[in-house]
């Protein structure tokens, strides 16, 4: 299989250069799977601790639109998350698309942070604490948003479903860049699955995205990290590897 990951600009304008590029990569590569940044169709909301609900329902409202745009890189699946309203309370929810059946809805984020760039806990509501595998592209797939990677009992319980790919969809900084792909490597041995994360980059609204987008195998091993000059990384994988991986050290140890 072949999988893809990205960083792409949280501004509007770079946006939509960033992604014509990631549909001419997508379909040069050949890849079966996308996976793309948290939220990633609109600037970051969250910014600020001054929450605005026409701003929520504008994301939602990009959201949906740009979900027709998917279509660009199928065959290609594609995994993200994007800003929801559930009579009328927010949420940020995973999602699979594939061409054939559209936009499927998954995991709805738990962990919510609450500080200066990322006032989540007062822009949205979390959902049901649920971490359910999805198949998909032939694969099953557990998705941790961003915050959620950070809590690795939940990459350990992934494992004992058998995932092979773990989607960790990010809106993280720059500074911290280092310290999300150690996390990403942790998170890619407890599930002992591939795990796959795309970031937004650039500057905005006093935030320095980090992008970093990166492909780590079953064992802890960088196949590749984006950067600002290869914004689309595509690596080729094989499932059997996390098959097997659940039979290895640390995951056979029972909890």
């Amino acid at each position: 299989m072949k999988v893809t990951v990205c960083e792409l600009d949280d501004k509007s304008d770079g946006f939509e250069k960033d992604w014509q590029g990631l549909a001419a990569h997508v379909k040069q590569a050949g890849s079966d799977l996308v996976s793309l940044p948290e939220m990633p169709f609109f600037p970051w909301p969250a910014w600020t601790d001054q929450v605005d609900p026409a701003v929520w329902e504008q994301a939602v409202q990009a959201h949906e639109q740009w979900l027709a745009r998917l279509q660009e890189l199928a065959p290609a699946v594609v995994l993200g998350s994007r800003p929801v309203l559930d009579n009328a309370v927010p949420h940020n929810e995973a999602f699979v698309w594939e061409q054939a059946a559209g936009s499927t809805p998954s995991h709805r984020k738990y962990y919510l942070p609450e500080e200066e760039g990322f006032w989540e806990a007062s822009w949205y509501r979390r959902g049901e604490k649920d971490f359910q595998s999805i198949s998909c592209a032939q694969a099953k797939v557990g998705f941790l948003l961003c915050t959620e990677m950070w809590f690795t009992e939940h990459a350990r319980a992934y494992a004992r479903q058998g995932i092979e790919l773990l989607a960790c969809p990010r809106a993280t900084e720059l500074s911290s860049l280092e310290k999300w792909v150690a996390g990403g490597r942790a998170a890619a041995v407890m599930s002992g699955s591939y795990c796959i994360s795309s970031n937004r980059s650039g500057e905005n609204n006093g935030v320095s995205w980090g992008g970093g987008g990166w492909v780590i195998d079953p064992d802890g091993q960088i196949l590749g990290v984006t950067h600002a000059d290869e914004r689309y990384l595509t690596r080729e994988i094989d499932l059997a590897r996390a098959a097997a991986a659940k039979q290895t050290y640390p995951r056979y140890v029972k909890e």
